[in-house]
């Protein structure tokens, strides 16, 4: 039987993502909900709503699955809100965090309170991944890294409370075992517990819990296990239960020890009408599990596609070129990401790498290939990291090296490194896999015999407890070390470096954009698509702003290479990435830009990171937008440079929003996306959203107004409200999907489909150039069935023929979004 469901009867037309925390609550959800409804969304796609940690702006930190969240609300106030969504006819889309909890304040999690209050024996311990002994069998302390770097000093500030029920340093707080805080010093108190208190710095290598990437404070709990599914989900299953949750998204599910399974259960609890998506991060081709029951991904992938047919391919050999020359160094992105995929498997993620070795040791065919001469002798390579070299001092600290743990270690780093995609699901999908061994020979062809015998091992076991390390952190390292490093360093156009994105690949020609969208319309037509979230790296009207830029190249690289040379910053690199976010995100403030540029900078790890921040180089970036801002001369060339590109920026924005909003899928919309927006990394995109100008345009738009497309917004608004009503409307048109083809001299600048034969989109790519080439030229777009009947549900205009002219059809906006009569 194909597991992929059929479309689930609770299908919603589109999504409207909200993030919810302390100061967006239900009740302010509430009254944004006849708006949703103006708008014309089919459901609010709500961030996790669970109980999490205090001042959550993002709800990922889930400390208590048996309660909603209180800073949101309340069980009232969830009530309200479900109550308000039915009553307006929209549903409700819930996201979800199985892999982990929060663990930052330990009191706040009552379950890992109760496994620090009691270790082994806690009724909870099964609940999380912990390593309670090591190789040898010896009996192990839940590591804590929560302490300064200088740990005996730390140490020495340990305190207990009146009552010598807890430990106490500074604001953090932790229990104290039964029977053994009677006596003694805080210190020696502390050597009685089921936990250690270490420096944070040891976290990364000597870590004894499984963890969210490299967040110490995110635990990882064994939702494979029944009875820790059923605490975890048991609240949310409850308002399934009841009607009041729709459909599910799933968070991080290559985190999970087996996606299929779990997904399989979680479908068997929510039963088959329900739509459930998860956040999987697709490579370039790559296809989900066929055994996942699921309706598809969170979009990452249509994001690429969609943002990439916007971007000129001719653009890349001048950006290439000027990328090498300003920053020395000729190196293309897949060399990029396999050195910071190496960079994080020996530094922040030693800790999962060497318990994957400890692993693997236990396995006769590894441990044979390791006494090989070969193995015991050979020598071990590595990369250093830039800036994080204290968790790599820490691994090496642990012990007197063992040359053949060595061997282990570095062979299951370039094992995790290989994958070219996240990971595989053995026994699905053994072709990563396969690279990913081939791709470790090749690096490193003195521990061929050692990642042979991991490979049969892997083979062999594929639900082993090796196999599942494995491909849990194979996405950890390409997470940590694509997105979260090579993304911040390799800048030949950031436009590309984003979630889900191929930076390599420099754009989607239309001929790959519409095979794409067809095989999503017959595979996977109840998948969603997306073009900004809470995690992009940049908001989809920076990254069509920016897409201006591959048009106009030798401009952009000429004005760059003078601005950089007049407020240079330590690194060269990071020029390129911040004199784009400057342009594409303008006008920013100083200190959004600084903070931005802070993280950025640690992320990539080049002259400082988080580790092992290098504070002259921090003040030198935290000063360098105040600066340049403070150049008024360099501001008016900044300024004039952006009036150039804002008008073909907008273009781009208003094309990639009605080919997401009309095309296959079910489309979400980011909060407050339906006007221009340019926002970057979070914290930046969460910042509050002016809901009241967004309703009073609505109103003003319902009203006949046709807004120019300038820096307001409302064009924006325009095309997503005509689209959004439309498909919850007439959701009979949005099925099928045709391409259709321009003819004439400037054939190449517009990209087209039909859904069925009676709806069309049409958008403008390329504007610049259409611009120099003197305009659409006799352009035209023959129309399906040669029928006459269409009009423009954008601006209202009928139609001229079955074949109009593209000048006339695209004279008042760069998109037109044409119907026939019901």
């Amino acid at each position: 039987m194909n597991p992929v469901p059929s479309l689930p009867s609770l299908l919603p037309s589109s999504t409207y993502r909200l993030q919810f925390s302390k100061d967006t609550t239900f009740t302010d959800a509430v009254e944004l909900v006849p708006y949703l409804d103006a708008l014309g969304m089919g459901a609010l796609y709500a961030s996790p709503l669970l109980e999490s940690g205090a001042g959550s702006n993002h709800g990922y930190d889930v400390v208590d699955p048996t309660r909603v969240s209180a800073e949101r609300g309340g069980e009232q106030g969830r009530q309200a809100l479900v109550g308000a969504l039915r009553a307006h006819g929209l549903k409700l889309l819930l996201d979800i965090v199985p892999n982990h909890v929060g663990v930052e304040v330990a009191k706040a999690n009552p379950w890992w309170w109760d496994v620090l209050t009691h270790g082994r024996s806690s009724r909870y311990a099964s609940y999380f991944d912990i390593d309670w002994s090591d190789d040898a069998g010896a009996s192990l302390k839940i590591l804590l890294p929560i302490l300064d770097a200088n740990e005996e000093k730390a140490l020495s500030e340990l305190s207990l409370s009146d009552d010598r029920s807890e430990l106490r340093y500074y604001e953090h707080a932790f229990p104290v075992a039964p029977g053994t805080g009677d006596t003694g010093t805080a210190q020696e108190v502390h050597e009685r517990q089921h936990y250690r208190l270490a420096s944070w710095k040891r976290g990364a290598a000597e870590l004894t819990y499984r963890r969210f990437f490299d967040v110490s404070t995110l635990a990882a709990v064994r939702v494979e296990d029944p009875a820790v599914f059923e605490a975890t989900h048991r609240e949310v299953l409850r308002w399934v239960a009841a009607g009041e949750v729709d459909g599910l998204r799933i968070d991080h599910p290559d985190g999970l020890s087996d996606p299929g399974g779990y997904l399989r259960r979680l479908r068997a609890a929510i039963g088959p009408d329900r739509w459930l998506l998860v956040e999987k991060i697709l490579g370039v081709g790559e296809e989900l599990p066929a055994s996942w029951p699921v309706h598809g991904t969170s979009g990452y992938e249509a994001l690429r596609e969609i943002c990439g047919v916007f971007v000129d391919p001719d653009g890349a050999g001048l950006l290439t070129q000027f990328a090498a020359e300003h920053t020395g160094v000729r190196e293309s992105a897949h060399a990029a990401e396999h050195r910071g995929r190496r960079e994080v498997a020996d530094t922040i993620l030693a800790a999962e790498v060497r318990r994957i070795a400890e692993v693997a040791r236990e396995v006769p065919g590894v441990a044979a290939a390791l006494a090989e001469p070969a193995a015991a002798a050979g020598p071990v390579g590595g990369v250093t990291a830039g800036g994080d070299g204290a968790a790599a001092e820490g691994a090496a600290a642990e012990a007197q090296p063992d040359p053949t743990a060595e061997v282990l270690r570095a062979a299951v780093a370039e094992l995790l490194c290989g994958f070219p995609v996240y990971r595989s699901y053995l026994p699905e999908q053994r072709a990563a896999l396969d690279v990913a061994v081939s791709v470790a020979r090749a690096n490193r062809p003195d521990l061929a015999g050692v990642l042979t015998a991991l490979h049969a091992a892997l083979l062999a076991d594929p639900t082993g407890l090796l196999t599942t390390r494995v491909q849990q952190t194979s996405g950890m390292v390409t997470a940590k070390g694509v997105e979260d490093t090579a993304f911040y360093r390799w800048n030949r156009f950031v436009a590309l470096n984003e979630v889900g994105g191929d930076p390599a690949r420099f754009g989607v020609s239309p001929a790959e954009f519409h095979a794409v969208a067809a095989a999503r319309e017959a595979g996977r037509p109840a998948s969603m698509t997306t073009l900004s979230t809470h995690d992009t790296k940049r908001s989809e009207d920076v990254r069509a702003r920016l897409a201006v830029l591959a048009e106009i190249p030798g401009e952009w690289t000429g004005l760059m290479r003078r601005w950089s040379a007049r407020h240079p910053l330590p690194d060269r690199s990071l020029e390129l990435l911040a004199w784009q976010c400057l342009v594409g995100a303008w006008p920013i403030s100083p200190e959004r830009l600084a903070g931005y540029l802070g993280k950025a900078s640690k992320e990539a790890k080049l002259v400082t990171s988080h580790v092992e921040p290098v504070a002259d180089v921090d003040e030198a970036i935290a000063a360098w937008p105040a600066q340049v801002l403070g150049d008024a001369e360099l501001v008016a060339e900044i300024e004039a440079f952006v009036a150039r590109i804002a008008a073909p920026g907008r273009s781009n924005s208003l094309g990639q929003k009605l080919l997401q909003l009309a095309g296959p899928g079910v489309p979400d919309v980011y909060q407050g996306t339906e006007l221009f927006e340019y926002s970057l990394v979070d914290p930046d995109n969460r910042r509050p959203v002016d809901f009241a100008a967004r309703r009073a345009l609505l109103d003003r738009l319902d009203e006949g107004w046709l807004p120019d497309v300038d820096a307001g917004g409302a064009a924006k608004l325009l095309v997503t409200a005509s689209a959004t009503r439309l498909r919850r409307y007439r959701p009979e048109l949005f099925s099928g999907y045709r391409p259709l083809a321009a003819q004439g001299p400037a054939a190449a600048h517009a990209v087209a489909f039909a859904r069925g034969s009676s709806l069309v989109a049409v958008a403008t790519r390329l504007p610049v150039g259409l611009a120099a080439r003197g305009g659409w030229d006799g352009t035209v777009l023959p129309l399906p069935d040669a029928a006459t009947d269409w009009h423009d549900m954008i601006t209202g205009a009928a139609v001229d023929g079955s074949a109009p002219q593209l000048g006339t059809l695209l004279a008042r906006y760069p998109v037109a979004l044409l119907v026939r009569p019901a």
